[in-house]
């Protein structure tokens, strides 16, 4: 015959016990006791166990916040000069996406300069972000004009995703947005040394860092409707 242990009540069976302690101790109850109550007297009862039920709302929740990433979030259009950035776009800024990689750290040292103007406004390289951002290409000792290049191999398209720019022949992605040649009132020009190239093949050529001006020069301009 069980006893309670919180008021010293005696029970003709173990499930008239577990019913005194949820009905009358509910919150004085410990752990195992509470354990009892829900595993025990609560599926016996044909209640809702309580471990089932969060668990139930916690694949309910995680349905919801799917069905509005793809509905809300994914399946939205921007306009052509305001677009955000997707995966697999052929601009996007991300190491992961590019066609090549560049050989080994240390295999090359070169040097060339550089000039990025997005709608008006000159990307400014000498910035903290852009400083040693990556081993292979970066900028350093606070000038933003020349490229350091430290490998073999390296792509117009790398290099830019290294800096978060993503570049095709004819589409920059910068700072989220997606800039096409073929939007309407949207011009993009990508050059090394004055010639359009594809970034994905183009391999940046450069020379001693006394001599900068003579590497590869990198040009990419945007020009917007809206860049006046």
């Amino acid at each position: 015959m069980p006893d309670c242990n919180y008021c010293g009540e005696a029970f003709d069976d173990e499930a008239a016990h577990l019913r005194h302690l949820r009905d009358e101790h509910e919150g004085e109850l410990g752990a195992i006791d509470q354990r009892r109550v829900e595993q025990e007297l609560d599926d016996g009862d044909g209640g809702l166990a309580t471990g089932p039920l969060v668990l139930g709302i916690v694949l309910l929740a995680a349905v919801l916040v799917v069905v509005y990433v793809v509905v809300f979030v994914g399946g939205g259009e921007g306009s052509p000069a305001t677009e955000t950035a997707a995966d697999g776009d052929a601009g996007e800024a991300s190491l992961a996406e590019v066609a090549q990689t560049p050989g080994a750290m240390g295999s090359a040292h070169e040097h060339g300069t550089i000039e990025v103007v997005i709608d008006g406004q000159r990307v400014d390289f000498s910035r903290q972000q852009y400083q040693l951002a990556a081993d292979r290409f970066h900028f350093e000792g606070g000038e933003g004009r020349v490229w350091h290049k430290h490998a073999t191999g390296v792509t117009l398209e790398w290099a830019m995703a290294t800096l978060d720019i993503g570049v095709s022949e004819d589409t920059v992605v910068f700072e989220g947005t997606v800039y096409r040649d073929s939007d309407p009132g949207t011009n993009v020009t990508v050059e090394v040394n004055g010639e359009s190239v594809d970034p994905q093949t183009y391999v940046l050529e450069g020379v001693d860092a006394a001599n900068a001006d003579q590497g590869d020069n990198i040009r990419i301009v945007v020009e917007t409707d809206d860049s006046g």
